[in-house]
């Protein structure tokens, strides 16, 4: 009989785009992919690593997935595995744990899929991971995570990162326009371009970002263009002046800064200082004042006091910024900041959380409401509730209509009504109808 698989990813957009071809990779050996509950004969999970809520909820999902299959064979690949393998082996029902290069050759090691007694482990040195492997999402959602870059350089102090996918590199620019015309042929609408350092693509080919995004936005065919996230340090001028003109890349920028205090960017080993993020602010909103601004923030880093988590709060309430992403420092054994003195009460830490989210929910209310009555192009995807669907603008803003399945990846010309009490606005008149 067909065996089946079914896959669980944690963490980010490069994971999706990862498990999807790895998902593909196993299709083609024969396998059929099945939801998560109905008790596939394998699982996959795909892991992040990037706090330990990430590790805790591994072991979660594994319990999970042997409920649904006592006798699954299960494969924990990714991030944790690379970091922390022999704990993974340890958890009950494990069968086999594969590292950062592993991963792509899994169907390798899963041989008959039988359940082991003991766990098998299979990871290299991080430090011998060269190889580049392209992937991309397709299938699982109406926008495309199209991976560009992969590893990291930067070493910041609270970052395990480059240790669990080792050193930057990337893709061809040749390569990724080749896979953008594979995508857009399936149909697909908008590309997200992913990657651990994204900005940082070709620094070892003499190629840059700023020409990728030149060249794919000749790509005949793509309506959108998203960048998913990139350092302010490689935000630059060209770049945010050419998105600006751009026909398909969209006014939607997600800079991580970490933090307003120029004191702690320093200890983070951060790239920039709080002077350069703000300039990269003023210039996205002085060129595309429509645009769509998000941040990634840690707070309760070590030596973190009130009076420098203060200085992040106030530098980013004068920001003109749409949203943040705030995340607790979470200690990581083998990082700098593991071994710093000035540890942050996790108390304190949980408060500062709860300020910054105050702070991002008005952000993106007040975001919201200055593009009410405007007209923006809203890409509509497949999650629904029977009853309304859901599509994000241009600038990212999330949108609800009544369901129609003939709407479902289309762009369609709305006027923006309300925003409910979930944050999510409701679309009036439709401007224009799409072309079936």
């Amino acid at each position: 009989m067909q065996k089946t698989v079914s896959f669980y990813t944690l963490g980010c957009k490069l994971n999706f785009s990862e498990t999807s071809t790895i998902g593909r990779s196993l299709m083609e050996e024969g396998y059929r992919k099945v939801e998560f509950q109905e008790g596939a004969d394998v699982y996959v999970i795909n892991t992040c690593s990037v706090t330990d809520h990430a590790d805790r909820k591994c072991k979660k999902v594994v319990k999970e997935a042997l409920r649904h299959n006592p006798q699954a064979f299960v494969a924990v690949i990714g991030c944790y595995a690379q970091l922390k393998p022999a704990e993974i082996a340890g958890i009950p029902g494990v069968d086999l744990v594969l590292g950062a290069a592993e991963k792509f050759n899994i169907k390798n090691y899963i041989g008959t899929g039988i359940k082991k007694e003991q766990a098998e482990i299979h990871e290299g040195k991080i430090k011998e991971v060269l190889d580049y492997h392209a992937s991309y999402s397709i299938g699982d959602r109406t926008r495309t995570f199209l991976k560009v870059q992969d590893g990291c350089d930067y070493f910041c102090s609270f970052c395990t990162i480059p240790l669990a996918r080792g050193k930057s590199r990337s893709d061809t620019l040749e390569n990724v326009v080749k896979q953008a015309h594979e995508i857009v042929a399936q149909g697909t609408k908008e590309i997200v371009l992913t990657g651990v350092n994204t900005g940082d693509f070709g620094a070892q080919t003499g190629e840059t970002f700023f020409d990728l995004l030149k060249a794919l936005d000749q790509v005949e065919g793509l309506e959108r263009l998203r960048i998913s996230s990139i350092e302010p340090n490689l935000l630059s001028d060209e770049i945010i002046d050419f998105a600006a003109e751009s026909k398909t890349i969209v006014p939607h920028f997600h800079i991580p800064l970490q933090s307003g205090s120029d004191e702690l960017l320093k200890l983070m080993r951060r790239k920039y200082l709080s002077r350069l993020y703000a300039s990269r602010v003023e210039r996205i909103k002085a060129k595309m004042p429509h645009a769509c601004i998000g941040v990634d923030v840690i707070v309760g880093f070590p030596g973190e006091t009130q009076e420098e988590f203060l200085k992040t709060y106030t530098f980013l309430n004068e920001l003109d910024i749409s949203y943040l992403h705030v995340f607790p420092y979470s200690e990581r054994v083998n990082t700098t900041a593991y071994k710093m003195p000035g540890k942050v009460r996790m108390g304190e830490r949980t408060d500062r959380v709860k300020m910054l989210q105050i702070l991002s929910d008005k952000k993106k209310r007040h975001f919201y409401e200055q593009h009410l009555n405007g007209e923006f192009k809203v890409l509509w995807e497949a999650e629904n509730d029977g009853n309304t669907m859901y599509g994000f603008t241009e600038n990212y803003i999330k949108v609800k209509t009544d369901y129609d399945p003939m709407l479902v990846n289309e762009i369609t010309s709305m006027k923006l009504k309300s925003i409910d009490e979930a944050g999510i606005v409701s679309a009036g008149i439709m401007l224009s109808i799409p072309q079936h």
